[in-house]
């Protein structure tokens, strides 16, 4: 999988238009965000956030400062154009910045070669831990895009576990876990483990695995695959099976790519929200199926979806399910869990919108108001069972600090991410 790499002139120079007025009809722009908290959920106002580029960190492209919600604004950087990520080629589409967060009381954080590809949000997640003695600042080196970078090929498997030779399972039916434990390299190796959340999980491996500006049928095509894949391992809890004290690895030989600190994309992270409960079944299987991938350039894998075969059956018009069924046959079909550990209430199944009444609308306005106590730009509510404007007006400031479509209604995402951030300040007291 060794490949050569050609220079290119949007990368770390990240030349200017304006400067560069020959790259004018060329340079394209890709936007950042920078959301900051302390034990994952409190935000943090009034960090600093300094952009600089990596081959000059003096040069410093835009300093920024996150507001009461711990989020800056949303500012433009120079990108590479557009039609680099969507083509086989060997220049790196997506520009390369640094990023160094500081706020008082708290020890700083560096995140290193951070990503933006064109036309397209990316989000970087901080948090910064309260100071202590000799504590110093943590530092983040993000390794390149798998479609870009050299990593080991998958080691095939089956994609349906013989679970008789690997011990016992212990759940007895599909469960999104609330956590994965990931194991930063391969599975002997003494890297160390980081606990995160599922969700936030398949949202880094999309976001390192395929590029954010394909199609939206293929990424969903590809979210589907990596949920299957990583519910495989839990289902069967592959590793532990095998006397390991972790769910999934970050090695590309193994499962996916998982990059501690990178920053994901919004479109990627709206998708993964949309479907985190799905996962792809064959009949009479009840186990995830082991969605094994490659990217189908640098390496071919016959019966196994390649990316950017995928991305090429997008720009056709397929849909997810038709591109999924052209790799894995057409037996394969989208499942749903029935239970999402770690939330207090699930998903009802329908949307609550103005008019609705209930019990459910009683659980969403405590919930609310619980975090408007962290979020204060979200308005406080009545607690009366009654979904009205002031509930949808609470509604829409949350959706707006947690990159949700501003809608007023609560969907099947914005109900999961309102329970993650009620139990995530309720756990810590806050």
């Amino acid at each position: 999988m060794n490949q050569i790499r050609t220079p290119n002139p949007y990368i770390n120079s990240v030349p200017s238009p304006r400067i560069y007025p020959t790259q004018m009809e060329t340079q394209s722009l890709g936007q950042l965000r920078v959301r900051c908290t302390t034990a994952g959920v409190v935000p943090i106002p009034n960090a600093t956030v300094t952009i600089s580029l990596p081959s000059n960190p003096e040069a410093v492209v835009e300093t920024l400062t996150t507001n009461d919600s711990g989020i800056t604004d949303v500012i433009d950087l120079d990108a590479p154009p557009l039609n680099l990520s969507l083509e086989i080629q060997p220049i790196q589409p997506y520009s390369n910045y640094d990023i160094r967060v500081s706020a008082p009381d708290f020890e700083g954080a560096f995140f290193s070669d951070i990503e933006i590809l064109p036309d397209v949000t990316a989000e970087q997640n901080v948090q910064l831990n309260p100071v202590e003695a000799g504590g110093a600042e943590s530092s983040y080196v993000i390794d390149p895009h798998t479609l870009y970078g050299d990593y080991p090929p998958k080691i095939p498997e089956d994609e349906i576990k013989p679970t008789n030779e690997t011990g016992e399972i212990v759940l007895s039916r599909v469960v999104i876990p609330e956590y994965v434990v990931v194991h930063d390299g391969p599975p002997a190796s003494p890297a160390a483990n980081h606990y995160v959340r599922f969700r936030d999980y398949i949202k880094n491996v999309a976001s390192s695995e395929i590029y954010a500006t394909w199609p939206e049928q293929t990424i969903y095509a590809n979210v589907y695959a990596i949920l299957s894949f990583t519910l495989n391992r839990v289902y069967t809890e592959w590793y532990r099976n095998q006397g390991y004290n972790f769910t999934i690895t970050s090695s590309t030989a193994y499962d996916h790519k998982w990059i501690n600190g990178r920053n994901i994309y919004n479109n990627i992270g709206l998708i993964v929200d949309n479907i985190f409960t799905n996962y792809l079944s064959r009949p009479n299987v009840t186990q995830p199926i082991l969605t094994q991938y490659c990217d189908g350039n640098r390496v071919s894998c016959p019966g196994w979806m390649t990316q950017w075969g995928s991305k090429s059956l997008g720009d056709q018009g397929k849909t997810a399910i038709e591109i999924l069924r052209h790799f894995y046959g057409n037996s394969i079909y989208i499942n749903t869990a029935v239970e999402v550990s770690g939330v207090p209430t699930s998903w009802p199944g329908y949307n609550l919108g103005i008019g609705a009444s209930g019990g459910n609308v009683k659980t969403l306005q405590t919930q609310l108001n619980r975090i408007a106590q962290v979020y204060t730009a979200i308005p406080k509510v009545s607690v009366d069972g009654a979904y009205g404007p002031q509930t949808a007006n609470a509604v829409r400031a949350f959706q707006g600090i947690f990159d949700l479509p501003v809608t007023g209604i609560v969907d099947f995402a914005t109900w999961y991410r309102i329970s993650n951030i009620y139990v995530g300040v309720t756990r810590i007291g806050v």
